[in-house]
């Protein structure tokens, strides 16, 4: 079930479904660098302004699925739009990004019709001195069976378009809500074990 906040802008409520703290793990792989399984969590909240806040920190994982140092980081900000295509049912998604290596991206895209499901891809990169060569990407994120499954694609100036990063994540209970069901329990506690 999808819960939609009383004070969520009503410009993303579309955008509802990814609202919440979101942990799991993925696979990294892009030419150049070392193939790992690395560990992600994601934050999107709202402060009711028409857009998206999204934080995402991810690390890697060693072969017992423990964390062995940062991989990436990322701070963006989705909103919704109009269709840039002029096209009618889906709606237009704009992401403005920066990353911990220096990479700033401009992503623009659609909600699907209908579906949680999100598709974008980058109008803008700039990077700075030092920063990993990278010319562009896609993104495809996906609201599945109450879970948060995306998998990236990255180009650099020697590497075509490719997907190098996906995960699946679950979506993990605030204490306020672990407390609100706890509520729902009977009183004695026992009952509920029978």
């Amino acid at each position: 079930m999808i819960e939609i906040p009383s004070d969520l802008h009503k410009d993303v409520v579309p955008l509802a479904f990814l609202l919440g703290t979101w942990e799991g793990a993925g696979v990294f792989d892009f030419p150049g660098t070392e193939k790992c399984n690395f560990g992600q969590e994601i934050v999107i909240r709202h402060d009711g302004r028409p857009f998206l806040e999204f934080r995402s920190r991810t690390w890697v994982l060693n072969e017992q699925g423990e964390k062995v140092r940062p991989l990436e980081s990322e701070h963006a900000f989705w909103r919704i739009t109009s269709n840039h295509d002029g096209t009618s049912g889906a709606r237009g998604i704009e992401i403005s990004s920066v990353r911990d290596d220096g990479t700033v991206e401009i992503w623009y895209g659609e909600l699907a019709d209908g579906k949680p499901q999100i598709d974008v891809s980058t109008d803008a990169v700039a990077r700075i001195e030092g920063s990993p060569e990278y010319s562009g990407g896609k993104r495809l994120y996906g609201f599945v069976n109450g879970e948060l499954l995306w998998v990236g694609e990255k180009a650099a100036p020697n590497v075509p378009l490719r997907p190098y990063m996906s995960a699946q994540l679950k979506k993990v209970l605030s204490p306020a809500q672990l407390v609100k069901d706890i509520n729902d329990l009977p009183d004695d506690g026992i009952a509920f074990f029978k």
